[in-house]
């Protein structure tokens, strides 16, 4: 297993839910993390955690981030994308504005951001992408739009896995199902006890980042409640 020593790790939406829970667990667990986050003063920094704005949704801002943090640490060695939102859009419904937003949240954000970090996860020679996907990514159910987004991020994950595997990254589709969080407030199919628990989750991510080149896991599906067809 790898070591956690002086290794920086971005984190989008680490503000708060599931990012936050990974970048309070991350920095407990000895790496650097760089949170990126849309509001600065919502986290305080340490001499384990900076913070920098990030809006996935704004042109430009992923590579400023990925350029602070490089500035600042001197190195990248691993990105995690984990900012997301998740508006109904159904088949059948008028316009496309939510649809658009999500496309810009969800896959364009993390496009670009993975982009502007590449060459410097090659550098490290042990760089990890982990995308925070979803089981919406994996099967659909009544918010398409979600899980079109979702299955993009997947696609992203592989195609980073195939363009720069040689070059020592690995990369992770992260894919949960209900999570408790902020974001699932208004389930109602599963408790929020029976949901899976952020900070369990943020653990699982510590495990994917220690894992050493030659133990790679492309796609980690997690349920909290069984699923046939998963």
């Amino acid at each position: 297993m790898l070591d956690t020593t002086n290794r920086v790790i971005m984190v989008s939406g680490a503000s708060r839910g599931l990012g936050l829970a990974i970048a309070n667990r991350l920095t407990a667990a000895g790496f650097i993390v760089a949170a990126g986050v849309r509001n600065t003063a919502s986290l305080e920094p340490s001499d384990r955690l900076s913070v920098h704005r990030y809006d996935a949704e704004e042109a430009g801002s992923g590579e400023a981030w990925v350029s602070a943090v490089a500035s600042q640490h001197g190195r990248i060695d691993a990105l995690i994308n984990c900012a997301g939102i998740n508006p109904r859009v159904r088949v059948m419904d008028e316009g496309e504005d939510d649809l658009d937003r999500m496309w810009r949240v969800n896959v364009k954000g993390p496009l670009r951001v993975t982009r502007a970090a590449l060459p410097h996860l090659i550098s490290s020679g042990q760089g990890r992408v982990i995308n925070v996907a979803s089981l919406a990514g994996r099967r659909v159910g009544s918010n398409v739009g979600y899980a079109m987004t979702k299955f993009a991020v997947v696609a992203l994950t592989h195609g980073v896995r195939q363009e720069c595997w040689d070059k020592g990254v690995r990369a992770t589709a992260l894919c949960p199902g209900y999570i408790a969080t902020d974001m699932t407030a208004g389930e109602t199919e599963v408790t929020r006890e029976d949901m899976t628990q952020p900070e369990d989750l943020a653990e699982m991510v510590e495990v994917l980042l220690r894992l050493p080149n030659n133990l790679s896991v492309a796609e980690l599906l997690i349920n909290c409640r069984k699923e046939a067809m998963l």
